[in-house]
C-alpha cells in the first residue's frame, strides 16, 4: 500500500503549498469525491482533514462529505464513518433496478442499494443519494418507483442527472450495434418533470437544476459551485476556480506525486477574461433558484453586459423560458430542462 501512502502524504502537502490561494477565505464545506475515496481508512481521513484545520480557516460547522458507491458501503465501513469527522455521505445509487444498474455497467447491485441506505440511515442524518433518469428501456413508471424507493428512506437531498453516453463505452457499443435502445431525449424531458413534481410534493426544494434538498440541506458543497464562489481541488484530476482562474491539476498519480515531492503544482491554469467570466456566472446562475442578479452583472461587469442580458433574455421571456423577478433573470419551469441551451444564447462572444 505504498503508492496509497505516498499520494495520501502528496494530498497534505499540497494543501499546504496552496495555502496562501485560500488564505482570506473561511472553508465551509470539504468534500471528498472522485474515484474511491471511500477506500481512505478513518485514519487517513482525519489525517487530511487535520491537515485543513491547520492550514486553513476553517468554519464552525463545516459540511465534510464522502462520496461512495454501495458496494464500498459495507455495515462495518457506515459504522466505522460514522465516528469520523465525515458529517454527510454522498451515495451514487444511480438506480433501484437490476437492468438499469447492469446497462450501466456498476459495480453494485439493487439489493446493495437498498440495504447500504437502510444502515446509511441509522448513523447519519445528512445523507444525499444519485439518480439517473433517461435510462434506454426504463419506462416513466419505472421511474417514478425508483423516486418512490429513494424517498422511503427519508433522505433529505437528491441528486439526479440524465444519462448520457460516454464515447467508447460499453453502453456506446450496444446502442452503436442496435442491442440497446439510444437515449429519447423526450423521454428524459419527461422523467425530469415527473421528478420534479414529485420531489416538490414531497418538501424538497429544487435549488439547483440537478439538486433537491430539504430546507437545511441543501450542500453547501454544490451551492458554493453554482453561486460562482471558489474552491480548491486538491490531487489527480482535480479541479480548482477563485472567480478569475480555473485549474486543473495533472491527471497521473505517479507524475502528480512527484511534482509534489519535488515543491512544484501539477497544475494547469486558464485566466478567464472579463467576457468569460461574465459567461460562466450566466451559466452557473441560470441554474438555480437564485438566478442571475441584474445589480451584480452591472457591478461586476458593467452597464453594456446588463443591457446584453436584458436584451437576449427577451425571446426567452417572450416564450416563457425565462422571466425577470426581483433584478434576477430565472428560468421558468418550462425553461429549466433546456437551461444550458438558454444561457449559451446568453453568452457575449466577445
Amino acid at each position: 500500500m505504498k503508492k496509497k501512502g505516498d499520494l495520501i502524504t502528496a494530498l497534505a502537502k499540497e494543501l499546504e503549498l496552496r495555502k496562501d490561494e485560500f488564505k482570506n477565505t473561511v472553508v465551509e464545506t470539504i468534500y471528498f469525491g472522485g474515484g474511491t475515496p471511500s477506500l481512505l481508512s478513518n485514519k487517513e481521513l482525519e489525517f487530511l482533514i487535520e491537515a485543513v484545520y491547520e492550514m486553513y480557516q476553517v468554519s464552525d460547522h463545516p459540511e465534510i462529505t464522502l462520496e461512495a458507491n454501495p458496494d464500498d458501503l459495507s455495515q462495518e465501513r457506515i459504522i466505522e464513518l460514522s465516528k469520523s469527522p465525515i458529517n454527510r455521505l454522498s451515495i451514487g445509487i444511480q438506480s433501484f433496478f437490476e437492468n438499469d444498474l447492469k446497462l450501466m455497467n456498476r459495480a453494485h447491485n439493487a439489493n446493495e442499494a437498498k440495504s447500504c441506505l437502510e444502515e446509511a440511515t441509522k448513523h447519519f442524518d445528512n445523507i444525499s443519494l444519485d439518480l439517473i433518469y433517461g435510462i434506454p428501456g426504463a419506462s416513466n413508471a419505472q421511474w417514478l418507483a425508483n423516486i418512490e424507493m429513494a424517498l422511503s428512506f427519508g433522505v433529505p437531498h437528491i441528486s439526479s442527472y440524465a444519462l448520457t453516453v460516454e464515447p467508447k463505452t460499453a453502453l456506446a457499443s450496444f446502442i452503436k450495434k442496435g442491442i440497446i435502445d439510444n437515449v429519447d431525449d423526450e423521454q428524459a424531458h419527461d422523467q425530469f418533470h415527473i421528478l420534479k413534481d414529485k420531489l416538490e410534493t414531497s418538501g424538497f426544494v429544487h435549488y439547483e437544476l440537478s439538486n433537491f434538498g430539504k430546507n437545511g440541506y441543501f450542500s453547501k458543497n454544490n451551492s458554493a459551485y453554482w453561486q460562482g464562489k471558489s474552491y480548491l481541488g486538491i490531487g489527480p484530476s482535480a479541479h480548482s476556480f477563485n472567480g478569475k482562474q480555473r485549474g486543473w491539476n495533472v491527471s497521473n498519480n505517479a507524475k502528480y506525486i512527484k511534482s509534489i515531492e519535488q515543491n512544484e503544482l501539477p497544475i494547469e491554469i486558464e485566466t478567464l477574461t472579463h467576457t468569460d467570466q461574465y459567461n460562466e456566472y450566466v451559466m452557473t446562475g441560470l441554474r438555480t433558484i437564485w438566478g442571475v442578479s441584474l445589480d451584480r452583472v452591472q457591478t461586476d461587469f458593467g452597464m453594456d453586459f446588463k443591457d446584453y442580458l436584458i436584451e437576449q433574455s427577451e425571446i426567452f421571456i417572450n416564450q416563457q423560458l425565462l422571466y425577470i423577478d426581483d433584478k434576477h433573470v430565472r428560468v421558468t419551469k418550462k425553461g429549466q430542462f433546456l437551461c444550458d441551451g438558454i444561457a449559451s444564447e446568453l453568452f457575449k462572444l466577445n
